[in-house]
């Protein structure tokens, strides 16, 4: 067992957030932990990690628990580069790498009965290393840093970096640093669909246990085998992913409402016969029988539903021409960089697209362009757009929730706009609020409730589902699969992307590239094995390119069979040494062959490293 929770209460200004919590993590689990925006999971890790001091109960971690935590929105800076940032976790193997060169060097030119020590010193510090694997640090920190979408970044210093990059490389550091236990906090956040790939693939195999905190219900799915869910101040363990967890609770509830309701019914039946047979002397016992059980009897809590997710209903009044929205050839650029040249965009009345690609690509930047009037855009006759911009940042922090929304909608009576905003989850304290003190999942859901009282029939959705937690995802998806105009929208979500698109629209090395049908095809179509991929693509590309891919791979797998040998010479010549460390001159043969292979190692692995 890593951490054992016990009867743990937290309370926030006298606001109980947990009551009575009880759980306990394992060693190599995989646990998902959900609950809606404000019920507490930020809170429950930072109480496991030992951030925060529970007011009753405790948490109790295992002795010499090596444990890492990545924190939303944690600040991370460094004036040193990524790579150095990174090459620190690895000190105690550069250190032993330092000291078995520096034994390896005096070996050279040591007596007899020194060179017994030294070699006896070099073996002990080649098992070390071996049981370590030091001798691959770099390629390990170039692994990381490329998977998470750092290649190209080694040198860049880390106070330079967005806020979202810091986040990510604190991930790769927890990630090299490998320890017993990762406790993650929407670690999916910033990530695009090739950096979500690696890091599901890392951390399923990953050999310690994690705890993860996070709203994209596909990785939840691939990844975790529990789920916690915090909710009305508890802590519930299912076993199972997301999936799983959604079946299980309904089915839990079903099951303590039937026990519920027997153990009324039962409760009635013995209060009836104590009312109509108290007063009988011939049946009094009986009923002071029933009477001591009513008593000794623990009653069951009525169970409770789930709280109601936020509701959401996208009408219009007028229904638009064919073809929605149309363009010239265009360029697209950002920040001096050209984003797309000489491209065109058509998309047809009743078409939901979604609009994705890696991070830094233009997705946002597209969905301004064919909103902005350009000359080269041309809406279709009839066409009404309402746009979702996933900052809200036209919405005045200064002003009250109501104020906002009534203001832009002044057709509405004040009850109609109250009950609009309390079905998308603001409450009537909430709507008192100036919009800037709202949480980011309360400012979302008045973001989406203006984009309701737009009546768009074409609906232009930039990053939705950013800061809402799971029921209000999924509340927002059944609300879109029910709206029948056009859907033009950017998710990093990939449920979101599934349950919804009927086209694709994917932006690559510089390109629109179409793809007609759902998003799991999509998906499968980008995950083929890099062979298979070849083989499509082929025909589009140029012989040189293909020959130097071709070239590429090969030398890959001339270093790894290359690797493999040189590794196998130098455990047998460490096993030589130590054998052998009486003979002079053969000991001296020995160290002057180890310092070669080692010398060819570290060329490969450099080679290596820049090649993957």
């Amino acid at each position: 067992m890593l951490i054992e929770v016990k009867n743990l209460t937290f309370s926030y200004t006298g606001v109980p957030i947990l009551k009575n919590v009880s759980f306990a993590l394992h060693e190599k689990e995989r646990v998902g932990l959900i609950g809606g925006n404000g019920e507490g999971k930020s809170t429950l890790l930072k109480l496991l990690v030992g951030e925060l001091v529970p007011e009753e109960g405790s948490v109790v971690r295992r002795s010499s628990l090596t444990l890492g935590y990545l924190e939303q929105g944690a600040d991370f800076s460094s004036e040193e580069t990524a790579y150095a940032v990174l090459e620190r976790v690895f000190e105690e193997d550069k250190r032993l790498l330092a000291s078995l060169a520096e034994t390896q060097s005096a070996m050279t030119g040591a007596g007899e009965q020194e060179m017994r020590v030294l070699a006896a010193r070099a073996e002990s510090l080649a098992k070390r290393i071996a049981a370590r694997d030091s001798y691959r640090f770099d390629v390990k920190i170039k692994t990381v840093l490329n998977g998470m979408g750092f290649e190209g970044m080694y040198e860049q210093v880390v106070s330079t970096m967005s806020g979202g990059e810091k986040t990510r490389l604190k991930l790769c550091r927890l990630l090299l640093e490998a320890p017993e236990l990762l406790i993650l906090d929407e670690p999916t956040n910033h990530l695009d669909l090739k950096t979500l790939f690696w890091l599901e693939d890392y951390l399923t195999a990953y050999k310690g246990a994690v705890l993860v905190v996070s709203h994209d219900r596909y990785f939840l799915d691939k990844l975790t085998s529990r789920t916690l869910e915090t909710e009305r101040g508890r802590v519930t363990s299912y076993k199972g992913n997301y999936t799983k967890y959604r079946v299980l609770k309904e089915e839990k509830f079903k099951e303590e409402t039937r026990a519920y309701e027997k153990q009324q019914e039962e409760i009635r039946k013995l209060q009836t016969y104590v009312d109509k047979n108290i007063v009988r002397a011939t049946t009094a016992s009986g009923a002071l029988s029933r009477v001591n059980k009513l008593e000794r009897m623990e009653l069951l809590e009525k169970p409770l539903p789930p709280p109601p997710p936020p509701r959401f209903r996208f009408t219009y009044d007028e229904r638009p021409y064919e073809t929605v929205v149309k363009t010239s050839p265009f360029t697209l650029s950002a920040e001096g960089k050209i984003l797309l040249a000489r491209e065109t965009f058509t998309l047809a009345r009743g078409k939901r697209c979604a609009i994705v690609g890696d991070n830094g690509t233009g997705k946002s930047t597209l969905l301004r362009f064919l909103l902005s009037g350009a000359p080269e855009v041309s809406l279709g006759r009839f066409v009404r757009a309402a746009y979702y911009d996933q900052e809200n940042a036209d919405l005045p922090k200064e002003e009250r929730v109501l104020d906002v929304f009534w203001g832009r909608f002044p057709r509405l009576t004040q009850t109609e706009a109250r009950a609009t905003l309390a079905r998308a989850g603001l409450n009537a304290e909430d709507v008192q609020k100036k919009v800037g003190e709202l949480s980011g999942g309360l400012r979302a859901k008045l973001g989406l409730a203006m984009l309701e009282g737009r009546r768009g029939n074409f609906l232009v959705l930039d990053e939705p589902t950013n800061h809402l937690d799971l029921p209000a995802r999924e509340s927002l998806e059944e609300a879109l699969k029910s709206f029948d105009g056009t859907l033009l929208f950017v998710s990093h979500d990939r449920r979101f992307i599934e349950t919804l698109a009927d086209t694709v629209c994917a932006l690559e090395n510089g390109k629109l590239v179409w793809f007609e049908g759902k998003y799991g095809d999509y998906l499968a179509a980008r995950r083929e094995p890099p062979v298979q991929r070849e083989k499509k693509t082929d025909s589009h590309r140029g012989k040189e390119e293909r020959a130097r891919e071709a070239q590429r791979r090969n030398r890959v797998s001339e270093i790894e069979k290359r690797l493999a040998l040189l590794e196998e010479e130098a455990a047998a010549l460490d096993a030589e040494l130590f054998e052998k460390a009486k003979d002079f001159l053969e000991a001296r043969r020995i160290t002057a062959r180890q310092e070669e292979v080692r010398a060819e190692i570290d060329a490969l692995y450099e080679e290596y490293g820049e090649l993957i």
